[in-house]
């Protein structure tokens, strides 16, 4: 059996990345933003002047678990507050 996967370009992450600026600027949040590819490994990362030194490892790390989960980082964030899923105990 054959698996075709398609990942990320690096001009691809570059325009994810600029998109997340342009955000990050709107709410008026410095960001660290992080792409991963389909493997979960890092394509791009930028740090915006302001920008929590300690949110990028967080950022990497939350793009790889977002890809490793195969669900959004907006999805897993509400999986990880109050009610969500991570305590969840599956059979």
């Amino acid at each position: 059996m054959t698996v075709n996967q398609t990942s990320v370009s690096l001009d691809d992450a570059q325009r994810v990345i600029a998109a997340g600026q342009v955000k990050a600027d709107e709410i008026e949040s410095p960001s660290n933003i992080a792409v991963v590819d389909a493997g979960g490994n890092l394509v791009a990362h930028v740090r915006m002047g302001g920008a929590w030194i300690a949110s990028i490892d967080i950022s990497i790390s939350k793009a790889f678990t977002a890809r490793a989960l195969d669900i959004s980082t907006e999805d897993l964030a509400a999986d990880a507050g109050p009610g969500g899923e991570q305590g969840a105990v599956t059979t």
